[in-house]
C-alpha cells in the first residue's frame, strides 16, 4: 500500500515550552515564504535571488520579542516539476535565515497540484503539521500570507489568516479574506497590539 503523501518537516529550533491556553497572543505564528517573507521568484533554489519584502525582519523580530514561535508554510512544487531539489530547498531556507533569524518550524509542500496531497495549500496540512510540531492547537495560530490559497488553508485548519496583498494578489481573493493588512508589521500589529512599531528601525 503506498503511504500517503505528507510534507517536509525541515529542521527547526522547535520550541521548548508548552503553549498555555487564555494569554494575550497566538500560540504560533506561520509565515507563507514567497511573495510574504520573500520576494516571490518561481521554482527558487538559488540562495543568492532571495530579497526579504519590505517590513520581513521587523515583524518575524516583533513576533520573536513577544515570545510567540514562528513558522513558515510554504508549497514547493518545483520539486514535483523536477525544478527543485530537497537540498534547493534546504539552502534557500538557510538563507531566509540568513536574513530573518532562525524559525520553529518549517513545513513544505514538496508535491504538485494534481497529486491529491493533504498538504498543498489551500488545503490545510502544512498548517497542520506545523501546529503539530510546536504542540500548539490551530485555533489559536494565525497564518499570514499573501495569496487566498495561503487564507483558505488557514481557514480549513481552523486558524486565523491574515491577508497581506501584493501586486499579484487577486481583487477577490483579498475581497474574500477575513483579515487584511497593507504590510507585513501592520499585519503583526493585528496579531500582537500597537506596541509593534509602524516603520523600521534606522
Amino acid at each position: 500500500m503506498t503511504p500517503p503523501l505528507a510534507p517536509w518537516l525541515l529542521p527547526g529550533h522547535v520550541r521548548q515550552h508548552p503553549h498555555v491556553p487564555g494569554g494575550p497572543h497566538p500560540a504560533a505564528v506561520l509565515f507563507d515564504r514567497d511573495g510574504t517573507l520573500v520576494a516571490d521568484v518561481p521554482y527558487n533554489g538559488d540562495p543568492a535571488r532571495v530579497t526579504l519584502m519590505p517590513g520581513a525582519r521587523q515583524a518575524v523580530d516583533a513576533v520573536r520579542a513577544a515570545g510567540v514561535p514562528v513558522g513558515v508554510v510554504t508549497n514547493q512544487s518545483g520539486v514535483a516539476r523536477g525544478l527543485l531539489t530537497r537540498r534547493d530547498v534546504e539552502v534557500v531556507r538557510l538563507r531566509v535565515e540568513e536574513l530573518l533569524g532562525p524559525f520553529a518550524v518549517w513545513a513544505v509542500c514538496p508535491h504538485g497540484p494534481g497529486e491529491g496531497c493533504a498538504c498543498r495549500k489551500p488545503a490545510p496540512g502544512l498548517v497542520l503539521a506545523a501546529c503539530r510540531r510546536l504542540a500548539v492547537p490551530p485555533e489559536d495560530t494565525v497564518v499570514i500570507g499573501d495569496i487566498g490559497a495561503d487564507m483558505e488553508a488557514a481557514r480549513a485548519a481552523g486558524a486565523r489568516g491574515v491577508l497581506v496583498p501584493t501586486a499579484v494578489t487577486r481583487a477577490e481573493e483579498t475581497a474574500a479574506a477575513d483579515v487584511t493588512a497593507p504590510d507585513l508589521p501592520a499585519a503583526v500589529r493585528l496579531v500582537l497590539g500597537p506596541a509593534v512599531p509602524a516603520r523600521e528601525p534606522r
